[in-house]
């Protein structure tokens, strides 16, 4: 089933928020690829005018500098996870099997997904994987958090967290594990890629079963140990 559905993303984060203008979505759209091919430090909303053959001052009638650009990227990934989760474990009953499809959804969510035509999901994940430290990592982390920048994140973790505390409910760091496991799948899914003698994990093709598997491994582990 496609991603139907706009996703709502900080008001904060914009000045206009582009998902609702061609212009905005042209964007979006090359924004992340440019973004993918340069890496952040090397992007530049001069370069991204280029691409999209617009003025750098369009770019700023929509986003404030490059930094809440980038965060809005990554609440919309982390949004569309969310929802990812919410479609694949609605009605079932054991949660046993919602933690499993919970941890699948959120490695299948790297997917792209044609329903939304100005994101590419595929594309993105790869900025998850790279810039996604660099939302958080940072001197005003405190104050960004403070006005909901991490918020979608942090709703997912609660998910997660969730349904962990379904499993066992005498687990005592639901949050901690959720949290860990959100961010496993995404370093180890980077080493297997570029730094390959820090995981036993590979990635054949982009094939993530592994990566699925081992979150299994370490979650059920984990909670069946209680």
């Amino acid at each position: 089933m496609g991603f139907k559905i706009q996703i709502q993303v900080n008001e904060q984060l914009y000045l206009r928020d582009p998902q609702d203008s061609k212009l905005g979505r042209n964007i979006l759209q090359h924004g992340i690829c440019l973004i993918e091919e340069l890496g952040l430090e090397e992007f530049t909303f001069k370069k991204l005018a280029h691409r999209i053959e617009s003025t750098e001052a369009s770019i700023y009638r929509y986003f404030e500098n490059k930094h809440k650009f980038l965060v809005y990227l990554l609440c919309w990934y982390w949004e569309r996870v969310r929802y990812q989760i919410t479609l694949a474990t609605t009605n079932i009953e054991t949660p046993e099997q919602k933690l499993r499809l919970a941890l699948s959804a959120i490695v299948d969510s790297s997917k792209a997904d044609p329903a939304v035509e100005y994101i590419n999901e595929h594309i993105l994940f790869r900025i998850v994987l790279t810039e996604g430290p660099k939302t958080y990592h940072t001197k005003a982390v405190d104050e960004e958090n403070k006005k909901g920048f991490f918020a979608v994140y942090k709703a997912l973790a609660a998910d997660l967290a969730a349904i962990i505390g379904e499993v066992n409910p005498a687990f005592e760091y639901p949050k901690a594990l959720a949290s860990t496991l959100l961010e496993m799948a995404n370093f180890h899914i980077y080493a297997a890629q570029h730094l390959p003698s820090l995981t036993e994990v590979r990635t054949p093709a982009d094939d993530l079963t592994e990566v699925k598997n081992m979150l299994t491994f370490f979650a059920f582990g984990l909670l069946d140990r209680e």
